[in-house]
């Protein structure tokens, strides 16, 4: 296929069709090579001038489900995340999941009082002599990054923060950190500005080979919106019950009986959560 091809960016920009860019994508799947080389081939002949990234993403995911519904699953991690809302809360609990399981004490959604102002601060987070104060930015849209206005109020914030823990006993040696989560990806000003602060900053693909999509397939912790077996109108019920991740699901297998699924469907629904709780 010609390379000058052009398709519709999530943002309006157009760029030259690249079938690297989605060998690339399908590869984070876990399927066979063999499968990726033939759909990302298959998708290239049905590409025409102008269509966009998420009718292309569309089309190679419905061909990778005909394959496997778990690749299918891991693939579409990213469209899972924004799944999560409408409210922030649940990519909240899942970024405090994320931080236990990597050894991390945590606690969701805790008010607490900085030097000036009170503050309801999304995760906090203690292991060793390291605490954190951590802010989750969820959005539903994956064209909106994070700009720069965000770290800077997360910092302010951090700062009122801080001084009051310094005051508490025990705290005189332990390494106080501001951190914010999103979603999506920030622009340049707000990686630079949170360097240049100390700010903890994490997004989907940021830092480098640690941003969230590397961490959630590390940890097998999937969130259920990944999951195929389950419908939209599904996923919410599970989610209103406070239930984020698939591991979660696979755990307390009887919420799927309480939100009305049928028996004959729990078998697929709880394999699928089970191979995607396997780490990477």
């Amino acid at each position: 296929m010609n390379k000058s091809i052009l398709i519709k960016k999530y943002s309006g920009e157009y760029q030259a069709f690249d079938l690297n860019k989605l060998i690339n994508s399908l590869g984070r799947s876990g399927a066979g090579e063999d499968i990726i080389q033939e759909i990302a081939h298959k998708v290239q002949g049905q590409i025409v001038e102008g269509m966009t990234t998420k009718k292309i993403y569309q089309l190679a995911f419905n061909m990778l489900k005909a394959k496997s519904r778990v690749s299918a699953s891991k693939y579409t991690l990213k469209k899972a995340l924004m799944e999560l809302g409408p409210t922030g809360f649940p990519f909240e609990k899942l970024v405090g999941k994320l931080l236990a399981h990597e050894g991390f004490s945590t606690q969701v959604g805790v008010l607490v009082q900085g030097n000036c102002v009170q503050h309801e601060i999304d995760v906090i987070a203690q292991k060793d002599n390291n605490h954190y104060m951590i802010e989750c930015k969820y959005h539903s849209d994956q064209g909106r990054f994070c700009n720069v206005k965000i770290p800077l109020y997360i910092n302010s914030r951090f700062l009122d923060v801080e001084k009051q823990w310094e005051r508490q006993k025990g705290h005189e040696s332990k390494l106080h950190k501001g951190g914010l989560y999103t979603n999506t990806r920030f622009t340049s000003d707000a990686t630079q500005y949170g360097k240049c602060v100390g700010l903890l900053l994490t997004s989907w693909d940021y830092p480098r080979g640690d941003g969230l999509k590397d961490r959630i397939d590390r940890s097998g912790l999937h969130p259920l919106t990944a999951l195929t077996t389950l419908t939209r109108g599904e996923k919410t019920k599970l989610l209103d019950k406070g239930i984020v991740l698939c591991k979660e699901l696979h755990e307390n297998p009887a919420f799927l009986e309480q939100i009305g699924i049928d028996k004959n469907r729990h078998q697929k629904i709880l394999e699928d959560s089970e191979e995607l709780c396997k780490s990477n």
